[in-house]
């Protein structure tokens, strides 16, 4: 029996804050250390994104082992085998990294698969028919992260919450500044690297988009994760 039968995985946050890790942590003791921070302030989802681990087994489980503790989801980006391998609850899938439908035979019924969509309606209309619990577009903003992306317009959100049945994530340079506009234009979800781990308290930085929910969304009568 693969590991990542042995214990049921969580649901994907209808709302929240989308927690993407860093490629500059030096290091897993400082990459846990950012984590846990943001799963102190109130992280709804954490992403493993690293794009030249030294150690990319060895940091996932420790993640895992972090979100575990605090019953929030933990997402791989890009790598399949990965979170199969360490029984991850979920993967997030760019434009080259296979269907939806693909990730599901691989990772069973209870997975969360996440696909990339960019600027693109319909891609993400094509996603869910194939099986994706939640559809993600962007950048919206100048992003340190990704600066050569293509940019998203807040027009393909309001289209997409009126054709897409599941949750929208945004990226892409969100900000407590710009943050509310995405929120106003129909995304469920931020995602955000530099603005959680770009300063010196990643945990202050994740109550701050906390508060900005509690904001942006009370008329709405909309609860943040």
């Amino acid at each position: 029996m693969e590991k990542q039968h042995l214990m049921a995985r969580l649901v994907f946050p209808q709302s929240g804050l989308y927690v993407i890790t860093r490629d500059t942590a030096d290091h897993r003791g400082e990459l846990v250390k950012e984590v846990a921070a943001a799963l102190r302030g109130g992280a709804a989802v954490i992403q493993y994104r690293a794009k030249r681990p030294l150690d990319p087994l060895g940091e996932a489980k420790a993640l895992l082992g972090l979100c575990r503790q605090a019953s929030i989801p933990l997402i791989i980006n890009d790598d399949l085998e990965l979170a199969a391998g360490i029984g991850a609850d979920g993967v997030h899938l760019g434009r080259d990294d296979g269907s939806p439908a693909v990730a599901r035979q691989r990772l069973g019924p209870e997975a969360i698969i996440g696909v990339s969509c960019y600027d693109s309606v319909e891609r993400a209309i094509q996603a869910v028919e194939e099986g994706a619990d939640y559809v993600a577009f962007g950048r919206f903003f100048p992003s340190a992260t990704k600066p050569g992306a293509p940019c998203a317009h807040l027009e393909t959100l309001t289209l997409a919450r009126q054709q897409v049945r599941v949750p929208l994530v945004a990226i892409g340079g969100i900000t407590l500044d710009n943050g509310g506009t995405l929120l106003a234009a129909g995304a469920d979800l931020l995602a955000v690297v530099e603005g959680v781990f770009g300063g010196d308290d990643p945990e202050a930085a994740v109550r701050g988009f906390r508060d900005l929910w509690v904001r942006e969304t009370a008329g709405l009568g909309i609860n943040p994760s």
